[in-house]
């Protein structure tokens, strides 16, 4: 019973990290970027969009095309950077230790 009751221990502490972690993770902002730095995409570390920024140069009548690509091309760099954020965290919290895949921590 001491080994379950130092698992569960550090169980609790494992979910207070997590907690934590969440909490980092809604105040850090992430931004992507494309065309060169004309459009940015500004995600929470949970993925929610919280800024665009578009350079005026590409908001040209008859560019709405390209101006739509490169967002959702700014849109996908800043969550590639939030999910390898959030990959390297993870790996802090858990000590490297591999989780059982599908395990959701949060």
């Amino acid at each position: 019973m001491k080994n379950f009751a130092e698992m569960m221990k550090q169980a609790q502490a494992l979910q207070g990290r997590v907690a934590d972690m969440q909490a980092e993770l809604e105040r850090t902002q992430i931004e992507g970027r494309s065309g060169g730095g004309m459009v940015t995409v500004t995600l929470t570390g949970k993925g929610d969009m919280a800024a665009v920024s578009i350079d005026p140069s590409l908001l040209n009548a008859g560019e709405a095309e390209i101006l739509e690509d490169l967002i959702v091309a700014a849109h996908n760099d800043a969550k590639a950077k939030v999910e390898e954020t959030m990959k390297e965290k993870m790996k802090s919290l858990t000590g490297g230790l591999p989780l059982p895949p599908g395990l959701k921590l949060f």
